[in-house]
């Protein structure tokens, strides 16, 4: 499949797609994994799922082409926050066993740092319903991180 390319940078003014692009780089760069690449593709499929979950934001996931991370938060709730609520799963993977311990969830942060993914894009959208918020990152090719780095 044939992504079309773009690099971040803050002339593109999406502050989000930065906050996005940064959080993912950084918890990459704290385990030896190269950074990922911001993708123009990704980031339209997923501003499209986002749209669709404007009203009521449920946590359902597309079920499309690539690996995904979905999350709802309140009011106040910026790009950064989402990507930083699935890098905190790392307290709860464990490398050896390539597993989460303790019965906690840990697939998102392993989605973040995963070495096979090589391009992101992502999307957030106010919920209609409460006033919340839907975010949701996309990654390429975003299968085959038995072992994420």
């Amino acid at each position: 499949m044939a992504l079309a390319m773009i690099q971040a940078s803050a002339s593109l003014g999406d502050a989000d797609q930065k906050e996005f692009l940064d959080v993912h780089n950084k918890a990459r760069a704290a385990v030896g994994v190269p950074p990922i690449t911001w993708n123009a593709t990704l980031e339209a499929y997923a501003k499209a799922y986002a749209a669709k979950r404007a009203a009521d934001c449920a946590l359902e996931h597309s079920h499309g082409p690539y690996a995904e991370n979905i999350l709802q938060g309140p009011a106040e709730f910026p790009a950064a926050l989402a990507t930083k609520t699935w890098v905190d799963e790392k307290a709860y993977y464990d490398y050896k066993s390539n597993s989460c311990t303790g019965g906690q969830e840990c697939r998102h942060y392993k989605s973040v740092v995963c070495k096979n993914n090589k391009f992101i894009g992502c999307a957030r959208i106010k919920c209609r319903n409460d006033g919340g918020w839907f975010a949701t990152c996309n990654y390429s090719p975003g299968y085959g991180c038995e072992n994420p780095y």
